[in-house]
């Protein structure tokens, strides 16, 4: 497997790998990594579909890109997905994928289409004092010690930052930025969150510095993900041919580790409550999706909060079980064990059923949340509240099946363990009406109207989910598998807790690459995986970047102690006329 860029490598027909129409694969779980996963086989892999086989514990495929119309409760989703045009693998898969709505076009293309006719762009980014607009909207409010704790973060190589938390390379100057709260809710990080990947994400996301406040770079699909993105994969890969076999837990895999290679060798499953064994040969290929952020996922509903008791759930035991077989195959538990009482764990959908909330989520967002625009374009953070609450409405309906009376929001608190602002209660203890009275209570909905909207106009469904934030808990660069670990055979990881370098997880993007390289390395298609986009070895990015964190200050306008001034004046008149003074210019630091 290797990577690269450019239209040469991406418009490219691999050559039939070699070996292949002896092969079969399993893979387990039938998220998006896993789909994405059966795709290239089939489409760069060119293996038969019939030789593919998915195997999936839940009911339903989807992983946790989901979004349901559950008989019993209603409307449920557990989060939406913030995409980007440079998921450069994301969109090499769906270009391959065909519409549900039109069968001649692919899924990019009327995403692509979608988001040029509707772009993102937030008017209410955050808000605080029961609806208002935060004064210093726009505003990153970065002293210049903080960027240079970003900067030094930035510096530091990755292997230094075994186990570190951002509050521990971030002093309370950085943290009570606009720009750590923009960033902290956009992409779900604690303060208390892995260093490691916070540096990452400055790396892979530093060419969005300029539109944190208004969410401008961001990507969405028409419905929820499940409907716009799992299903039209469903369908493709059942054409195919491909087996999905549901109700299935994965026990564990059988892998002899002798001779310095690993072959897989069984498969130890339980099917509807029947256990039974798969053997294996080196020709059978077991893709693994190690963990899920969504395992153990329980509900609540109107008047009961989601209960919080849990078991570890399969796929975190299948990960123990691998990795007791060999130190290669990572260390589950510090991801899924001894998590932060703090963490966000509590998400809740809240369908309205009439128009009572309109007029402030309107007066927020500056959008009619029936006009079919997408609403909030992201998250709109609350930057008052005790639980940091949040909440997103996408493009509406978000299901089809959606009545037009009807709005879909999504709510989430960052902060577990504390009471609300409105309700007295910490967020893991509410009922959904309770969530729902809380976001009301946040948005300017006055106090009298509160309760007869939620009890009556709405209904909530809390999910506590214990695991949502694991990816970003501290480890050390060897706690992820890497997707094909070295002397691998047969066995790859794919997912968010596979280990690929300069990627980031609780990405779509990440799903997709993986299995990407899982694929390619296992079948040894020659073909490059996309690289990932390499903003943060672009000078146009860097400089465009420095110039909105230092508060869009020229360099003239920016204080240096008086030797650096006279350093700097040297400097400009050397470049005077040149490239560089172009490249500044371009930058606003001219």
């Amino acid at each position: 497997m290797y990577r690269s860029n450019g239209n040469y490598e991406a418009f490219a027909k691999p050559m039939k790998p070699e070996g292949v129409d002896d092969k079969s694969a399993y893979i387990v779980g039938s998220g998006l990594a896993g789909l994405a996963a059966a795709t290239f086989l089939i489409r760069d892999g060119q293996m038969k579909g019939d030789k593919i086989h998915v195997l999936e514990e839940l009911a339903l495929p989807g992983g946790s890109m989901d979004g349901i119309w559950n008989e019993q409760k209603g409307y449920i989703i557990r989060g939406g997905r913030e995409m980007e045009p440079h998921f450069e693998t994301l969109w090499d898969l769906f270009r391959s994928i065909p519409s549900l709505e039109n069968p001649d076009v692919s899924v990019l293309d009327e995403f692509y289409w979608l988001n040029k006719k509707d772009p993102s762009f937030s008017h209410g980014r955050v808000i605080q004092e029961q609806g208002k607009e935060l004064p210093t909207e726009g505003d990153l409010t970065l002293t210049p010690k903080a960027v240079k704790e970003l900067i030094d973060l930035v510096m530091t190589p990755e292997k230094d930052l075994g186990d570190k938390k951002i509050n521990e390379v971030f002093t309370d100057e950085f943290l009570n930025s606009n720009f750590w709260l923009y960033w902290s809710t956009m992409f779900a990080f604690e303060p208390w969150a892995s260093a490691m990947e916070m540096r990452r994400y400055l790396m892979r996301f530093c060419h969005h510095i300029d539109s944190l406040s208004n969410l401008s770079s961001l990507r969405f699909t028409k419905y929820n993900q499940y409907e716009s993105l799992i299903q039209p994969m469903i369908k493709f890969l059942e054409d195919k041919g491909v087996q999905f076999t549901y109700n299935t837990h994965v026990n564990n895999i059988k892998v002899d580790t002798s001779n310095d290679e690993k072959v897989a060798t069984e498969l130890d499953l339980t099917t509807d409550g029947k256990d039974n064994t798969v053997a294996l040969t080196p020709n059978d290929l077991v893709f693994v999706t190690n963990g899920s952020i969504t395992e153990s996922t329980t509900y609540g509903d109107k008047t009961h909060p989601a209960p919080t008791e849990h078991e570890l759930g399969s796929s975190w035991q299948l990960w123990e079980n691998l990795a007791k077989q060999d130190k290669a195959f990572g260390n589950p538990d510090v991801f899924c064990k001894n998590i932060p009482d703090g963490n966000w764990t509590v998400s809740a959908t809240i369908t309205l059923t009439d128009d009572q909330a309109v007029p402030y989520i309107e007066k927020i967002s500056k959008k009619d949340p029936h006009s079919g625009s997408i609403v909030t374009s992201g998250p709109v953070s609350i930057k008052d509240s005790n639980w940091l609450y949040g909440y997103s409405i996408s493009r509406q309906k978000h299901f089809k099946a959606q009545k037009d009376n009807e709005l879909v929001v999504w709510v989430y608190g960052l902060f577990s363990g504390k009471k609300g602002n409105y309700i007295d209660k910490k967020i893991e203890d509410c009922t959904g009406d309770e969530l729902c009275e809380e976001w009301l209570y946040h948005i300017g909905v006055p106090v009298d109207k509160i309760n007869d909207i939620a009890e009556n106009h709405a209904n909530t469904i809390p999910a506590h989910m214990p695991y949502i934030t694991s990816y970003f808990m501290p480890r050390k660069v060897e706690d992820r598998p890497l997707v094909v670990p070295a002397g691998s055979k047969n066995l790859a990881f794919i997912g968010n807790f596979a280990e690929t370098e300069r990627d980031t997880v609780f990405t779509t993007e990440y799903s997709v690459r993986t299995a990407m390289e899982a694929v390619y390395t296992l079948l040894d298609v020659d073909r490059a995986v996309p690289e990932v986009f390499a903003s943060a070895f672009d000078t146009r990015t860097l400089m465009r970047a420095m110039y909105y964190l230092d508060g869009k200050k020229k360099i003239e306008d920016i204080k240096l102690p008086f030797k650096e001034r006279i350093v700097e004046k040297q400097v400009m008149e050397k470049i005077k006329g040149t490239y560089i003074e172009e490249l500044l210019k371009d930058a606003h630091l001219l």
